[in-house]
């Protein structure tokens, strides 16, 4: 197990929403095929549901899937994603989750929740091409993206030691991600298996990419700016994405069109300020603006690049609400 700095002061949580959600949508589909779809008995032109459902979702290769003689399967783009929540057996469903869960709480707690998919995606993404020129066979899984996440632990935290089932041998992680990574590769020339070892390694290569990269190209600006394109007019512009923090979230969250004490009496008075609500914080006003620019800033890079003063500031403000 990996050695994580907890933080008693409420920064830090065991499940934040991503991985929650990603927990929760990957086990739910899996109980759902497994359960429902395999022993439904549901056919549609003499076809089981089943392969539909494969044919729709998996990743199939460029060169396609004959499923049975009259049932063929192509690739269609949104499967770069759907094959992500997908799973061939419990061991596969477990290992994939229990290791997202293990690498990925510190990585979404420090980054935000939409950082933390977007690259999560992104990864998934990266195996999900590369299994597209290379596999000969459908291919389902989360394993591409968590190994991207497996990645970015290993360049966050170099030398965090892990001991990893069975060695129990204290490992720095960037040791475990680069050894973990040459083995994937290797067997894929080396073994004739149903495991996807190439979309393991690309799916690593991906999320370290993402990490040295992916700031400096833009990335996370550019699919910021598409998921603000979806939002409504009554949909809050800004959001507190490190959600361990309490603090920003409360602040996110307040109404600024509330009337707010009148600093220039001593009386109960209120007043409405037009452009929001305003904050004396040890003398200086802190106004919306000020506010909207440190949860930008939060969007951006995440709750632990803010500044002490910035850190200080939403501190002082979900005090007050």
């Amino acid at each position: 197990m990996n050695q994580f700095n907890f933080r008693s002061s409420g920064g830090f949580t065991m499940f934040p929403p991503v991985i929650k959600m990603l927990l929760i949508l990957n086990v739910g589909i899996f109980l759902i095929v497994e359960f429902f779809i395999k022993n439904s008995g549901i056919m549609i032109d003499n076809i089981h549901l089943l392969y539909y459902i494969r044919s729709w979702f998996a990743m199939i290769p460029m060169d396609g899937v004959q499923y049975t003689e009259t049932f063929s399967a192509n690739f269609w783009p949104w499967q770069l994603v759907s094959y992500q929540f997908f799973h061939a057996g419990f061991g596969h469903l477990f290992f994939n989750m229990f290791a997202l869960w293990m690498f990925g709480i510190e990585l979404e707690n420090q980054w935000g929740s939409r950082r933390f998919i977007i690259f999560y995606l992104l990864s998934g993404i990266g195996a999900g091409i590369i299994q597209y020129f290379v596999a000969t066979g459908p291919t389902i899984g989360a394993s591409g993206a968590v190994l991207g996440v497996l990645a970015a632990f290993g360049y966050s935290f170099p030398d965090r030691k892990l001991m990893m089932f069975p060695l129990f041998i204290p490992i720095k992680a960037k040791y475990f991600v680069i050894g973990y990574a040459l083995i994937d590769l290797i067997s894929g020339f080396t073994t004739n298996d149903d495991i996807a070892h190439f979309a393991h390694v690309a799916g690593a290569a991906t999320g370290f990419l993402l990490m040295k990269y992916g700031e400096q190209m833009g990335i996370y600006n550019f699919f910021e700016k598409i998921i603000n394109s979806f939002k409504t007019e009554n949909t809050p512009s800004h959001s507190a994405f490190s959600t361990g923090q309490r603090q920003e979230a409360k602040v996110h969250k307040m109404n600024w069109g509330t009337k707010i004490p009148n600093s220039n009496t001593k009386n109960t008075q209120t007043e409405t300020r037009p452009k929001g609500r305003v904050f004396i914080i040890n003398g200086e006003e802190i106004t919306q603006n000020k506010i909207d620019d440190i949860l930008d800033k939060i969007s951006a890079s995440g709750y632990q690049n803010l500044t002490e003063k910035e850190k200080f500031i939403l501190n002082e403000i979900s005090k007050q609400l």
